[in-house]
């Protein structure tokens, strides 16, 4: 049986856990083959052997020998993708850990095939200076089951603070120009001016009007006086005009200081417009969707009412049918989750009550793989945004890519069995997804960080893994 996080303590885990790793990371503990896989990378897919050892893809070829002590991992008929890399998480520690902390929400994305993330700075405190900063890695570093980074929080009166950080420790700068969880909101034009100017990291832009969404929170409240707010009406409120006003407005900023600006989670075929579909490697500007946006639509609110709420909204089919084909094309780059657990109970309040966001970043690999085999993408377009992009854009070394030398961090994906998504398989704080009933026709059967078997669908996450995540180099 799974060893699943949210129906245990943390402590029982670590007593029913029998698997042993080195106690320093580095030294670990098995060598893998990995064996016949399908191998998706940089374009291609082919049949081949991975051979894993001290961590790292020591050679990859048709045919491997083996060895005493080695590991043999029968992967006939299975596919082999890098880890994936989610740019766009918000674990809620510090501060928020009655909904989601770092330890469960590393459980999560490990048991989905991710390995490494970075998480968003509007914790409780907000991740705004270094000191805080410096917190958040230590307590990374003790809780997590995936490599991590983090993103810097910019407000209207710290960016020279930021400024004077050393850029090794930090990702990118999350710039709020939309209010949202925390209401980290810049609208200081002066400190905007000043963030692209000089900023020296890439800066990761939530974009939403915050005037015209004043304007149709109006407008809704004066509809239904009565306070009965349909979920539907989060579209309307935050519709796509408001999401083009602000990251044209951004995508401006961007070009007169010629800063590297990505924005996230596009929604509107509206905004579409302002992107180039260039490669990513020849864009200062470039842009983010989550699979929620890519499968979900407003039709979609009659069934799952404020489940499927979250910030900029879900919108129209039109709207998700051309983010599909801007997948495609290159106008998008990046797919990642914005993991956003909140509780049940903070979720179905009537709507001015309750909040945004959803929990997403266990099953964003099956979700793609799926629009994969309802024919939207190729598996190799999907291994390119969450996985060869995001490594790319970070400037995160040696992973996102099936290579020799690089990090093992890998995922073994059975693209022949179903999951079924049920509340005893939730790995989420939360326990509950959006997604529950749905049955995917893939399976994540292993996932490997840093050359060690940190997840395997017959047993689960192995705890014992925990603490031997790292801070990836960007």
């Amino acid at each position: 049986m799974p060893l699943l996080a949210g129906l245990k303590s943390e402590e029982e885990i670590i007593a029913q856990n029998t698997v042993v790793f080195a106690d320093n990371f580095g030294l670990l503990a098995f060598s893998y083959l990995i064996k016949d896989a399908f191998v998706v990378n940089e374009g291609k897919t082919e049949k081949k052997s991975v051979l894993v050892e001290n961590g790292l893809i020591s050679r990859i070829a048709d045919e491997i020998p083996q060895y005493e002590g080695l590991t043999i991992i029968n992967a006939q008929g299975k596919h082999l993708l890098p880890g994936i890399i989610d740019t766009h998480v918000h674990f809620r520690d510090p501060g928020l850990t009655h909904k989601a902390d770092f330890y469960t929400e590393s459980c999560a994305a490990v048991a989905g095939g991710v390995t490494s993330v970075i998480d968003m700075p509007n914790t409780k405190p907000q991740t705004t200076n270094e000191a805080l900063l410096d917190a958040k890695i230590r307590m990374a570093q003790k809780k997590s089951v995936v490599n991590f980074g983090f993103m810097l929080g910019a407000t209207n009166d710290n960016i020279d603070e930021i400024n004077a950080i050393d850029t090794s420790k930090y990702a990118a700068v999350k710039l709020f120009m939309g209010s949202s969880t925390g209401n980290m909101l810049v609208d200081d034009d002066t400190a905007l001016e000043r963030l692209f100017s000089s900023a020296k990291k890439p800066i990761v832009a939530h974009c939403e009007d915050e005037r015209r969404i004043a304007e149709r929170t109006t407008m809704a409240k004066h509809k239904w006086e009565d306070g009965s707010v349909p979920a539907n009406a989060h579209a309307i409120i935050r519709d796509d005009e408001a999401c083009f006003l602000s990251t044209q407005k951004a995508v401006n900023l961007a070009r007169r200081h010629n800063a590297h600006l990505h924005v996230a989670h596009v929604t509107s075929a509206k905004e579409l417009s302002l992107f180039t579909n260039k490669n990513i490697e020849n864009k200062h500007i470039t842009a983010e969707v989550t699979p929620n946006h890519l499968w979900f639509c407003d039709e979609n609110y009659a069934s799952l009412g404020n489940k499927i709420r979250c910030n900029p909204s879900i919108k129209s089919p039109a709207d998700r049918d051309a983010l599909r084909k801007a997948l495609n094309n290159n106008l998008l780059d990046t797919v990642a989750t914005d993991h956003a657990p909140h509780l049940l109970e903070e979720k179905m309040r009537p709507y001015f009550e309750s909040v945004s966001g959803m929990p997403s970043v266990q099953h964003s690999l099956l979700m793609m793989i799926e629009l994969c085999r309802q024919g939207f993408f190729t598996i190799e377009t999907v291994v390119d945004k969450m996985c060869h992009n995001p490594a790319t854009l970070f400037g995160i070394k040696d992973r996102g890519f099936i290579r020799q030398g690089y990090a093992a961090d890998l995922v073994l994906v059975d693209f022949n069995s179903e999951t079924l998504v049920n509340w005893s398989s939730l790995y989420y704080k939360c326990r509950w997804s959006p997604l529950e009933g749905t049955r995917f026709h893939s399976k994540v059967e292993k996932t490997f960080v840093n050359g060690i078997l940190a997840y395997d669908c017959e047993k689960g996450v192995f705890d014992d893994f925990k603490g031997k995540a790292i801070k990836f180099a960007n």
